[in-house]
């Protein structure tokens, strides 16, 4: 039977790290820096996170680097708020099946964040679940924002809403003013919205939808990346109401889950629960444009592998 190991390392990027694995697949935490989980993937095989990312920022007299891999930060986003630089060591401790990161509280921002990564021992599962405390002096609203940096060249597919409402609206859709509706690495799907990844295509685009069914996949490498999360009915969303936002430009595409907006009060935590899964030698490789045989192909494996 697999068991959890946990070791410190030293990444020729990040500098001290934590290796956590089960011997079916390994993850590397920054704690020189971050939190950020920056490397997912099989033993051996390819990281299916984004490693090269060369965004940075000035935020006051540092440098935000947006560096890969996951990430949680507190939306609606604002600057300089959302990017208030993470380059500090983070405190972390071994918890049952796998660690807790913790940053230290945000200067000016003040507000904290946590993140506890576990493994299922036998299995590529891995549940991450997210903290942000309220270090101020009065209440702030906010909600989590758990974003996931994917490597390049893969296929996103995000369901679409379902319900039958007769006359009446079944979803929203955001998106972004530097998004176009006939974007060539966008597929609108009668049951799926599909987005390729190309990297010969410099232009950004950002979408966010009502994910009622709560999970969103990325197939890249042959896998299958899976990210679970809870979308609630009938609470108040970021963004025109959206669970979920996915960006992508040309070196990476971003996978991005929020909770609902909550006044946080102070001393108060609110969390948001991810649950991710990589599904290996996934027979499904897409063309370069995508048509509606495809999306009923899409339909069968999403079948088999989304209970």
């Amino acid at each position: 039977m697999s068991r959890i190991d946990v070791k410190v390392m030293k990444h020729n990027k990040y500098g001290k790290c934590l290796e956590l694995t089960n011997g079916i697949v390994d993850l590397i935490i920054t704690i020189d820096t971050g939190p950020r989980v920056v490397r997912y993937g099989f033993i051996g095989r390819e990281n299916e996170f984004c490693e090269e990312v060369p965004i940075t920022m000035l935020v006051g007299k540092e440098k935000w680097r947006l560096m890969g891999g996951h990430r949680l930060w507190h939306s609606p986003e604002v600057y300089p708020r959302t990017y208030s630089p993470d380059n500090e060591p983070v405190e972390w401790s071994e918890i049952e099946g796998g660690i807790k990161v913790s940053q230290r509280v945000e200067p000016w921002v003040q507000i904290k964040k946590e993140m506890e990564v576990t493994l299922v021992e036998s299995s590529s599962k891995v549940k991450i679940v997210h903290h942000l405390t309220n270090k101020n002096a009065w209440p702030v609203e906010l909600a989590v924002w758990a974003l996931t940096v994917m490597a390049p060249g893969g296929f996103e597919i995000v369901p679409q809403p379902r319900q039958d409402k007769g006359f009446l609206p079944n979803r929203v859709i955001a998106l972004w003013p530097y998004s176009r509706m006939n974007d060539p690495r966008v597929y609108w799907g009668e049951r799926y919205i599909l987005m390729k990844h190309d990297r010969a295509i410099n232009n950004p685009f950002k979408f966010g939808i009502v994910n009622q069914d709560g999970w969103a996949a990325y197939l890249n490498h042959g896998n299958l990346f899976i990210k679970r999360f809870k979308h609630q009915v009938d609470a108040r969303y970021p963004d025109y109401g959206v669970s979920y936002e996915t960006y992508m430009n040309n070196y990476m595409l971003e996978m991005e889950s929020l909770s609902p907006l909550t006044l946080l009060e102070p001393e108060a935590t609110v969390s948001h629960v991810e649950e991710w899964e990589l599904i290996g030698d996934v027979a499904v490789y897409f063309k370069d444009e995508i048509d509606a045989k495809d999306e009923d192909m899409l339909e069968e494996m999403m079948k088999k592998h989304i209970r």
